[in-house]
């Protein structure tokens, strides 16, 4: 389970968040919808630790991490993607994908098998998996940045913008892969511009307005559970 309680997030005295409170039942998949600059980022970066809480609570799975860092939440099994994808350009395809496996000591057999998993999900990977992340193109480093996203969120993905700036086909291509993982479990957030690119695969869908949340009437799954 994914939640936020009165989340606050401010840039000095510019607050971006006000009193966001989200709660996501394990197994769901909650989209937030918002236009650029609304704090869907911002949400994100906070839940995943990247930045600090002006008040308000944090909590995975019933446990307040609202003070962890993000290493240490990582460990929990979350992934993230952010936005910008933050691919490290030197290194492999395989490398940027295992990069927090082992930040996380998870041992080298399941890194393995963590990445062959995650290839059998994006075979388009498989012929780039030794290619450096500046051989990329930008709808390539965008499946390589889930894949890594995949490979460590076992039990909490989240997705900032995974539609954002890509071609109509690998946006089905991307809208397939979130509805195969909806099928194994993991919480996820997923962050969109408009919304369209959410249709059908969302249990839960809420907007964010200048830093803060509302429902919309979406509910397709009996045990979501969201409380504003």
């Amino acid at each position: 389970m994914i939640e936020t309680r009165a989340l606050c997030v401010a840039f000095g005295p510019i607050s971006v968040l006000e009193q966001v409170d989200v709660r996501a039942a394990s197994g769901t998949v909650l989209g937030v919808v918002g236009h650029n600059g609304a704090g869907k980022t911002t949400l994100m970066r906070a839940i995943v630790g990247a930045l600090p809480a002006r008040s308000g609570q944090v909590r995975i799975d019933g446990q307040d991490v609202t003070t962890w860092t993000p290493q240490k939440r990582v460990a929990l099994g979350l992934g993230y993607m952010p936005e910008d994808r933050r691919l490290i350009p030197e290194l492999s395809v395989r490398a940027n994908i295992v990069l927090p496996l082992e930040v996380a000591r998870i041992d080298v057999a399941e890194r393995g098998r963590r990445v062959s998993r995650v290839l059998d999900m994006i075979p388009e990977l498989a012929p780039l998996i030794d290619r450096r992340g500046n051989q990329l193109s930008g709808g390539q480093q965008k499946l390589a940045a889930l894949a890594r996203a995949i490979c460590q969120g076992q039990r909490l993905l989240l997705l900032d913008e995974p539609f954002e700036g890509v071609a109509p086909a690998l946006v089905e291509r991307l809208a397939a892969v979130l509805r195969a993982l909806r099928q194994q479990g993991p919480t996820i957030l997923v962050t969109d511009s408009e919304g369209a690119n959410l249709q059908g695969l969302c249990d839960l869908r809420q907007t964010i307005e200048r830093g803060r949340v509302r429902p919309d009437e979406i509910s397709n799954h009996s045990n979501s559970e969201i409380f504003l």
